[in-house]
């Protein structure tokens, strides 16, 4: 990922996502950062559900905000009500706030329907404290940044394809936000030690919600789940 010019003023951001531990991560990762590229954004707010996201970026205005795509509270629709309740909203100099997601999901619903929302980019949970540095100060720029693999189906999600991936899916639309993140995880062959590792749940949980899951489609395994997944083209 290509570096944005150094900026003159810090870039102020505001971190949305409804895991503390993970929201701690990514300030130890900016102040680590750096001390390596010699610049990094200053972090003005934080918040982990959209009615707070709503209220503290409405408040303070930031350049960038750093959205997860599910949220608690709103209508339900996570990251999108974030966006749709800051429509419009500017900085103190008058442009734009923009908006970045950082999600663990990568399946196409998630990607379209933030992106059709409003935020100019999207990047996942496995990028590297000095590229999610990076990919900042270019939002900030005004430049769409996607990570590596979402670039190209991001073009092609907005052409043809876009109508058919919009489409509903019963069977998905059972499943609650965090369901569906631990069904793809687990379609792509992560362990359960692994799925908790990444989501910042225990194992325990994760097991709830695989059990969950799979009683919610009608499936035995995770070979079926795996099958049902890709043939949805959501793994």
């Amino acid at each position: 990922m290509s570096a944005p010019k150094i900026p003159t003023t810090p870039i102020r951001i505001v971190l949305v996502d409804d895991h503390a531990m993970f929201r701690s991560g990514v300030k130890a990762e900016i102040r680590e950062v750096k001390g390596t590229l010699g610049w990094a954004p200053d972090i003005v707010g934080e918040a982990g559900t959209v009615d707070s996201a709503v209220t503290v970026i409405t408040e303070t205005k930031p350049d960038v905000v750093l959205l997860d795509v599910h949220l608690p509270g709103g209508m339900g629709n996570g990251g999108v009500d974030v966006l749709q309740g800051c429509r419009g909203l500017t900085t103190e100099s008058g442009q734009p706030v923009r908006f970045l997601a950082l999600s663990v999901s990568d399946a196409a619903r998630d990607v379209i329907a933030v992106i059709r929302a409003g935020a100019r980019g999207y990047v996942t949970k496995t990028i590297s404290g000095t590229d999610l540095v990076r990919a900042i100060g270019r939002v900030a720029d005004g430049d769409a940044v996607f990570s590596p693999r979402l670039a190209g189906f991001v073009l092609d999600a907005f052409g043809a394809a876009a109508g058919e991936l919009a489409e509903v899916d019963e069977e998905l639309d059972r499943l609650s936000a965090r369901e569906r993140e631990v069904m793809r995880l687990i379609a792509r062959g992560y362990q359960y030690k692994e799925v908790a590792k990444e989501l910042f749940i225990s194992i325990k949980t994760v097991e709830t919600h695989v059990s969950s899951v799979l009683r919610k489609l009608q499936l035995s395994s995770r070979h079926e789940l795996t099958a049902w997944a890709a043939g949805r083209r959501i793994v």
